[in-house]
């Protein structure tokens, strides 16, 4: 079995990609768009982080989270939050033997995607990217039309002008 590490860096920021394991199809994210909010809420008051800036599409999702200072545990974080999503649903998915043995259900990959912010620039890329997924993926035509992302925030604070991410070149994300 690997020894798999993460990076520890306490009180930074990080980019996350969190995955169904069915993907293609699969709409959960979004159908249960009200129970993943109260997982987040849920575990935000068990063990304190602050989101940057976040979207949720069908099936996987992006954020940027700030621990507090002196904290670098985003994983129990993740696997509560995962965990406490997972009893919401119904238990209708196939399962494998391996995760029958384990007890586990069959809704998400098991591990997910972690980056480190490293500077501003890396941050506005990395915000950039999370609001532009939903017309990435081609879900909507304009990032302001993606009910589930904190796009709107943004635009409220005058970080993005409302038709930021209108499918135009200018404003696909990427190294300037």
């Amino acid at each position: 079995m690997p020894n798999y590490r993460r990076a520890s860096a306490p009180g930074a920021t990080w980019f996350f990609t969190v995955t169904l394991l069915a993907r293609g199809g699969n709409d959960l994210l979004v159908r249960g768009i009200d129970e993943l909010r109260a997982c987040v809420a849920r575990e935000r008051a068990r063990r304190p982080f602050t989101i940057q800036a976040w979207v949720v599409l069908p099936d996987h999702m992006h954020w940027i989270w700030t621990l507090p200072p002196g904290d670098a545990d985003f994983s129990t974080r993740w696997r509560r939050i995962k965990t406490d999503f997972s009893r919401t649903q119904h238990d209708r998915e196939w399962r494998s033997g391996l995760r029958e043995r384990r007890g586990e259900r069959a809704i998400w990959q098991r591990r997910f995607w972690e980056h480190l912010i490293r500077d501003s620039d890396d941050h506005r890329r990395h915000v950039d990217y999370i609001h532009y997924n939903p017309v990435m993926h081609g879900l909507v035509s304009r990032a302001a039309d993606w009910p589930h992302s904190s796009f709107r925030h943004f635009v409220a604070r005058g970080m993005y002008a409302e038709d930021w991410g209108d499918g135009g070149a200018a404003d696909m994300p990427g190294d300037d």
